[in-house]
């Protein structure tokens, strides 16, 4: 048992390794992860749709949020597995979200992302991963398989 504990100790610092190299050759490091969160979030707060849903569910606990974004962006490009929250948990139930926000998001983060980097391999690293996380929440939160059922459409 102890033999396995230590052989996946090491496959996880490799894991580890591996990404912390793979994001330093794309010029992201945890100052790049601060920005992108403070300037994305900055940017919520502002948009027009998006930071009026933010506000109602963050409101006086935008420091804490702030954290727990840095952790999570940190955990996915670093893959050091920290993050240990729940996002489809956290996001149940936010008054005001439907799926075309999600759509207002990726734009805000596309954009954000644009401004911060030159390097078109991280900026096509962070979205798709963002995109992929959309995708997630959308289809964890508003998909409903039964419309997808043949015998709703018999005309198909």
């Amino acid at each position: 048992m102890t033999d396995e504990l230590v052989g996946r100790a090491a496959h996880r610092a490799e894991i580890t390794e591996r990404a912390a190299a793979d994001m330093a050759r794309l010029g992201v490091d945890a100052a790049f992860i601060d920005r992108l969160v403070e300037t994305f979030y900055g940017r919520i707060r502002a948009h027009e749709m998006l930071g009026p849903v933010f506000e109602a569910r963050l409101s006086g606990r935008w420091p804490e949020h702030m954290t727990k974004m840095k952790a999570f962006w940190s955990s996915v490009a670093f893959k050091t597995g920290a993050y240990g929250g729940k996002p489809v948990q956290a996001h149940l139930g936010v008054e005001g979200m439907y799926p075309e926000l999600f759509q207002q998001w990726l734009a805000l983060f596309r954009q954000t992302l644009e401004d911060l980097t030159d390097n078109p391999q991280a900026h096509a690293w962070f979205m798709a991963t963002a995109e992929r996380i959309a995708r997630s929440l959308v289809m964890a939160l508003f998909y409903n398989p039964a419309l997808d059922d043949p015998a709703r459409h018999p005309n198909s």
